[in-house]
């Protein structure tokens, strides 16, 4: 290594698995899904973010894909509201029959998504898991519930093989052309602990690499790279627990170089450019600079039609001609 080097670069290696603006994505998992899949939308391509909210442990995210029911035995209530298990805190309703509503709606919209999807991004959060006593079943989200109506514990590799693999011979009836790309969330769950959090993602990581056996199946190392190529607490929010924005475009910059195409992300890279202009506040809209300006704008839009919808980027444009 040079000596004048003082870190290790994670330098990625293009993709057989090209995303394109015509590729329908969903993206699930922890909050770094969140994160991968705006970045997506903010680029113009078609994403289902995070359909079913936050979800950590790899159990429920790949229950949430295969089931097609909603489970009633899992309704609970919390300080007058409703909320379900299996889901994030951000589906609540006033009475069970509304959020079941809600829920079945959500889940026939994602099951027919996933039929016609090219790329399913999952990132997996932690290995810990909480088990509702009552019934031995692995929960997505405690709702605030007493800690008595629960076990916490570690997965097992075998137990997450197996659970995936009940999710990809689903899948592979109504969407057998269907890719994956794994990650491992660089967040630190370190409320479990700083050993246990290691311990917890070593396993996502080891579950990791036992599904890409399968070729449709890639790992994009989002962790590896917070910890090794950005191994520096600068690169962590006030926290020390999740990544700064500047940590989280260098990861998104990486994932470019790895699923897009030359042309892809000169054409993301152009797009950024349009969008810094949208947020463009002038000081006198109607004076002569802005109007080129606006003018200038709209002749661009016209070569990113080709790609994608630019309806509403256009419509704002417009409304500020004079």
């Amino acid at each position: 290594m040079n000596s004048n080097n003082f870190r290790t670069e994670y330098h990625p290696k293009s993709s057989s698995m090209q995303i394109r603006h015509e590729s329908n994505l969903l993206t699930v998992g922890s909050c770094f899904s969140d994160n991968v899949g705006q970045k997506l939308l903010d680029s113009k391509f078609s994403v289902q973010l995070n359909p079913f909210g936050t979800v950590y442990n790899p159990i429920s995210i790949f229950k949430l894909l295969l089931s097609r029911e909603v489970d009633a035995e899992k309704f609970v209530e919390v300080g007058g509201q409703y909320f379900h298990l299996d889901y994030h805190s951000q589906f609540t309703a006033r009475d069970e029959g509304t959020l079941k509503t809600v829920l079945e709606l959500k889940k026939k919209e994602i099951t027919a998504y996933l039929s016609t999807a090219d790329f399913v991004f999952i990132t997996l959060g932690t290995a810990f898991v909480y088990e509702r006593k009552s019934t031995a079943e692995v929960v997505a989200n405690c709702h605030k519930l007493p800690q008595k109506n629960f076990t916490k514990r570690l997965l097992t590799i075998e137990e997450m093989i197996s659970s995936f693999q009940q999710l990809k011979s689903y899948l592979n009836t109504v969407n057998p052309s269907l890719q994956f790309i794994f990650t491992v969330s660089p967040v630190r769950h370190i409320k479990d602990g700083i050993v246990e959090n290691q311990l917890s993602k070593s396993l996502l990581r080891v579950l990791c690499h036992e599904l890409t056996r399968d070729e449709k199946i890639e790992y994009f190392p989002a962790y590896e790279m917070m910890m090794d190529d950005l191994r520096d607490y600068r690169f962590y929010k006030n926290d020390m627990i999740h990544p700064t924005e500047m940590a989280e475009d260098y990861i998104w910059n990486k994932f470019q170089q790895t699923y897009f195409s030359d042309q892809t992300q000169k054409i993301v890279k152009e797009w950024d450019k349009v969008r810094v202009a949208l947020a463009h506040r002038p000081f006198n809209p109607d004076s002569e600079s802005h109007q080129k300006f606006i003018s200038d704008q709209l002749k661009k839009l016209d070569v990113f039609s080709e790609y994608f919808s630019i309806t509403e980027e256009k419509r704002v444009f417009e409304n500020q001609l004079r």
